[in-house]
């Protein structure tokens, strides 16, 4: 029995009328979410990086050789406004993290590419973090892995239409 389960309960006593199985999933979600943030926090840190800084150098090191986007395709990788991303690239240039270069294709486009730090350091946090979730997912036998990350893609089916 976990926290949740004592939360159902209590309000299976309080409001026998409403039906709270959803909160046995969705409670213990909410729950684990708190716990990986924390943990992602703590691995992007040992290599001197924010969650958000993450999400860039990952999206640009995900892209492949020459791991370079456009802020509008950095924009949709991340889903944060052209207005925040415009930000966030001014601080990882100044952090010497990413560069800024005329596209090619466009006088008026720029494309962000990482710099050898850059990936150096987007490297390494994965690196971190895989090893710290691995550890997390130790007693969950492979076939039940696959099981949750079936059940996973379902419930965020919902949100991605």
């Amino acid at each position: 029995m976990d926290e949740v389960d004592e939360i159902v309960a209590a309000w299976r006593v309080e409001r026998p009328d409403a039906e709270v199985t959803p909160l046995e999933v969705f409670s213990r979600l909410t729950r684990l979410a708190k716990h990986l943030e924390r943990l992602r926090k703590q691995a992007f840190a040992t290599h001197e990086l924010d969650v958000w800084e993450w999400d860039v150098l990952s999206a640009l090191r995900r892209s492949g050789e020459p791991y370079e986007l456009s802020p509008g395709q950095l924009v949709a990788a991340t889903m944060v406004t052209s207005g925040t991303m415009t930000n966030r690239v001014d601080r990882l240039v100044a952090r010497g993290l990413v560069q800024r270069r005329p596209a090619p294709s466009d006088r008026r486009g720029v494309l962000v590419r990482l710099t050898a730090e850059g990936r150096a350091r987007v490297d390494g946090a994965l690196d971190t973090l895989l090893a710290l979730e691995s550890a997390i997912l130790e007693d969950l036998p492979e076939a039940e892995r696959e099981h949750v990350a079936q059940a996973l893609r379902t419930l965020t089916a919902h949100f991605n239409g």
